[in-house]
């Protein structure tokens, strides 16, 4: 049995927060602000024709899928609560592998022509426009027209300038660049297919391969775009790379759960054991992963208020006036397996460091990450033979350069204080970023400009939190130098 994830774009924090010594909401339950909650409520075939998906389901996939589920619907998105009561341990859904949708969906000749160039994630957001174009004439019909619709989408690829304005502290402001950036890479790759295959008609006489260009040119990189998202925050990753669940997707997220979804390759089939009981009518939750809220928003668009995964995404650099900078970080890199970090064609400078919530001195916890105190260590050198001294200690210890603390106290003291300064300046503009947001109740905003806000300021709260832990540590780890 494996453990099914959340497939999600593993090549995040390709950006960062630059800290300088020289300056189909899909967790319902959390997400709406307490001056208006969001109510779940279910509801009967006459008020929807979700009554008939499942059995639909069922039919085609020539099994039980579940008993004790069913579909309810909010003004914010389709969820599934308990139809009786589940105990911890109960198997609440079973979905086989002939019933999940892969890129599998494409036409072998057209999925052939896409070639490795294009990923899963592109074939299978193009393969669900395909049979949205198809509408009721698409054996997918019962579950391609119950995706979420683009305008009840908030991922952070669909926000407008002014609204990644909000989170432009964030690294996930240049993230979700990035992401579109990679999106209309595959589009273009997608329609430069489509263009030579137009050119290559007379030799093809499939029909699927006589058509593709057809409706290639049908669709624009808005509605690529839609589909690809429709994959990000539905899919899971699955033996052919990635797959959309229907009726698992339906299932809702909460981070502290343990509840996943499991891939028994055996059986040819995925499913969801319950980690808690549920009532009749309870609202049934799993865990999508370990999470930040960075990710939920480009990747599933929501935002947690709390969110125990968190983290932020800061970039170190020189004070412009170091007469050594240059020097410093090219140490620093040859001191890293690689210069950079690419992925994607998402650009990692080794200067870039993941910083979780940091427990307090007195409490549990490493404190900040070893690689950015080491090279912290390295800026705070003012001499050649100060770096020289460093790399003799790396060379005849285990080879890592600066990871234990200097040999001259008031240099490791100053080397903290570099990143204290840094820290405070970074606490200070998260602060005026929230202040700057104003109220995300007013009456006066929309709501999709209400929602929009109200993840930005769970976005900016989750990460001036870690920022703040982060100081306290640094202030702590200094002051024990003064006491000494």
């Amino acid at each position: 049995m494996l453990l099914g994830t959340r497939f999600t774009n593993i090549w995040r924090w390709g950006t960062s927060t630059s800290i300088s010594s020289s300056h189909a909401l899909r967790f319902i339950r959390h997400f709406s602000s307490s001056s208006q909650p969001e109510e779940l409520h279910s509801f009967n075939e006459d008020e929807d024709t979700d009554g008939a998906f499942l059995p639909w389901l069922e039919r085609k996939a020539e099994m039980k899928i579940s008993s004790v589920l069913s579909i309810g619907k909010s003004s914010i998105g389709r969820f599934l609560f308990a139809s009786e009561t589940i105990r911890a341990g109960d198997c609440i859904l079973k979905v086989p592998f002939n019933v999940q949708i892969s890129s599998d969906i494409l036409p072998s000749p057209i999925r052939h022509l896409l070639g490795n160039e294009i990923g899963n994630v592109a074939k299978l957001a193009l393969g669900i426009l395909l049979e949205q174009k198809l509408s009721l004439d698409s054996e997918w019909a019962p579950y391609v027209t119950r995706l979420p619709q683009p305008w009840e989408m908030h991922n952070t690829i669909f926000w407008c300038e002014s609204e990644l304005q909000m989170i432009r502290k964030s690294s996930l402001y240049e993230e979700s660049l990035n992401q579109r950036l990679q999106i209309e890479r595959e589009f273009v790759a997608i329609r430069q297919v489509s263009a030579l295959l137009q050119l290559q008609l007379g030799i093809f006489f499939d029909l699927a391969l006589e058509t593709f260009p057809e409706i290639i040119d049908s669709f624009n990189y808005q509605h690529f775009m839609y589909a690809y998202a429709l994959v990000t925050s539905r899919a899971w990753g699955s033996a052919k790379g990635v797959s959309m669940i229907p009726f698992a997707d339906f299932l809702n997220h909460d981070g502290t759960l343990e509840a996943v979804i499991l891939n028994d390759d055996d059986n040819q089939l995925s499913e969801v054991i319950a980690d808690r009981d549920y009532a009749p009518g309870e609202h049934v939750l799993i865990s999508y992963g370990k999470y930040s809220n960075a990710t939920l928003m480009l990747d599933f668009g929501f935002a947690l208020p709390y969110n125990m995964h968190d983290q932020v995404q800061v970039q170190v650099v020189a004070t412009g006036n170091d007469p050594l900078a240059r020097i410093k970080l090219e140490l620093w890199q040859r001191s890293c397996t690689s210069n950079t970090k690419y992925f994607n064609g998402v650009y990692s400078p080794k200067n870039s460091f993941t910083i979780r919530e940091v427990r307090s001195a007195t409490g549990k916890g490493r404190g900040l990450p070893q690689s950015l105190r080491a090279f912290a260590r390295i800026l705070s050198c003012s001499h050649p033979q100060e770096l020289n001294d460093l790399i003799t200690e790396a060379t005849n210890g285990d080879g890592r350069l600066a990871r234990i603390p200097l040999k001259n106290v008031n240099r490791e003291v100053e080397a903290h204080q570099i990143l204290l300064s840094q820290f405070k300046r970074l606490v200070e503009e998260y602060n005026e970023s929230i202040e700057s947001l104003g109220l995300v109740d007013s009456p006066f905003l929309c709501k999709k400009l209400a929602q929009r806000k109200l993840m930005a300021r769970h976005l900016l709260n989750g990460e001036l939190c870690i920022l703040n832990s982060a100081l306290t540590w640094l202030e702590n780890y200094c002051d024990t130098f003064k006491i000494l």
